[in-house]
């Protein structure tokens, strides 16, 4: 696979080259329904190739390093991806066959597993070693980058590849003497291949100090027949077989994350420690993370724009926003004292007390001007929590009063609320926004 031109993905200022081979394999886990938004986050962000996406999971390739591969805002967690292939076979079968097949998920092809054990060292040496500046980025050059990712997320368009290039499992062989011959001569061509790979020489010579832990899903047919604890088990007996690496189920250097189900077989490390949705400047948790930064995403706030979240609640809508298009004057309301209070300390942990201003009001008596706001993005109350106090048709109206002509508002709905809004649309206003 050939690497991504450089003016696909200008480096960060400040960002270390990185020193990951041409085009790693990755996936994202995602929350079920933004798969779209993320193919398009990794396309325009990460300039990624080979995107496709799956009922909670995103594949893709880049050669992107870890300071672009954090900035990503609608994923769950990341992984390096070791192997996607076929669902297991199940049917009639005996469990020990089957655990053969589970088995060969590490047995079938072992220099995949050295090459992704390779790439996760580098990686992980890369975190560790990353300068303040680098790891945390400062606000320089804001407006230019934002609005080439706004750009790019406008435009980029969702692409599905047909087929899978990824590691395929080969023929175990039984005898292991030859087993291991042929395991080290892979190693060793690789190797040749691969010199600028530092991570690699270490992995072949320092296996057997690896710990690991296998965190296993299992769905459909497989977990109607065998536990998690049990395809965990045959998968660590193989790995600690194979490589000499020592179980660790408190503490382990190294992750395996497997998910087995009737559409699929996955095998992944995780890259960071912490999933990518557990946003450090966010004190005081409210509506997830990922579903907030889709929200505004959908909003395409321009700069200079005027953006109101008038139930902001704990305001992580407004974080997101203001994090990602800082270029903009973010305003947030609500009735609720104990709501404002938890967004004051999430815009202070944020450094964010100068972008974002709050105010006490209630949604249908706003202290706005008419058409004096560009942009209208909020979560309305689904009214298990909170309720919304008075009909959804007020709200609208104020909603509308505020916003300019051709203005956009993007609400977060439950399906009640959503199907009432179709039918109040069609039969009582007027729109004159998006």
């Amino acid at each position: 696979m050939s690497a991504l031109a450089p003016e696909e993905r200008p480096p960060s200022p400040g960002e270390p080259p990185s020193p990951l081979p041409a085009g790693a394999r990755y996936f994202c886990t995602v929350g079920r329904g933004l798969e779209p938004f993320l193919t398009r986050e990794v396309g325009a962000r990460l300039a990624a190739t080979e995107v496709e996406y799956v009922s909670g999971k995103v594949f893709f390739t880049t050669n992107c390093g870890l300071t672009m591969l954090k900035q990503l805002k609608s994923a769950e967690r990341l992984f390096l991806l070791l192997k996607k292939q076929p669902p297991l076979f199940i049917s009639s079968r005996s469990k020990g066959k089957v655990f053969n097949e589970i088995q060969r998920l590490v047995t079938g092809d072992p220099l995949c597993w050295v090459r992704a054990v390779s790439i996760w060292r580098s990686l992980l040496e890369l975190e560790e070693n990353l300068p303040p500046e680098v790891a945390k980025p400062s606000k320089r050059k804001t407006g230019e980058n934002e609005n080439i990712i706004t750009k790019k997320l406008k435009i980029e368009q969702t692409r599905v590849m047909p087929g899978d290039t990824e590691c395929q499992l080969q023929k175990q062989k039984n005898d292991k003497i030859e087993e291991h011959k042929d395991l080290t001569t892979e190693k060793e061509n690789f190797q040749e291949e691969k010199s600028e790979n530092d991570g690699e020489k270490e992995v072949e010579h320092h296996q057997g100090k690896l710990t690991f832990r296998v965190s296993c899903r299992c769905s459909g047919t497989i977990a109607k027949t065998f536990t998690t604890e049990e395809v965990g088990r045959v998968i660590g007996i193989a790995l600690i077989k194979q490589f000499g690496w020592k179980a660790d189920l408190r503490n382990p250097s190294l992750e395996i994350f497997i998910h087995l189900n009737d559409i699929y077989s996955v095998v992944g490390i995780p890259v960071f420690r912490l999933p990518l949705a557990s946003r450090d400047y966010i004190k005081v948790a409210g509506l997830r993370s990922t579903i907030a930064w889709t929200i505004a995403s959908l909003a395409e706030i321009n700069v200079g724009a005027v953006v109101l979240d008038p139930m902001c609640g704990l305001g992580t809508i407004l974080l997101e926003a203001a994090k990602e298009w800082p270029n903009a004057s973010y305003l947030g309301a609500d009735v609720s004292d104990s709501q404002l209070l938890g967004a004051c300390d999430n815009l202070k942990s944020a450094g964010l007390m100068d972008r974002i201003e709050l105010f006490k009001f209630c949604v249908t008596e706003l202290p706005l001007h008419s058409e004096s706001v560009d942009v209208i993005i909020s979560d309305v109350p689904f009214g298990k929590k909170f309720k919304l106090g008075k009909d959804i048709k007020s709200i609208l109206h104020e909603m509308e009063r505020v916003l300019c002509v051709g203005g956009t508002i993007v609400l977060l709905l439950s399906e009640d609320l959503h199907k009432y809004l179709q039918d109040y649309k069609e039969s009582n206003i007027t729109w004159n926004s998006r």
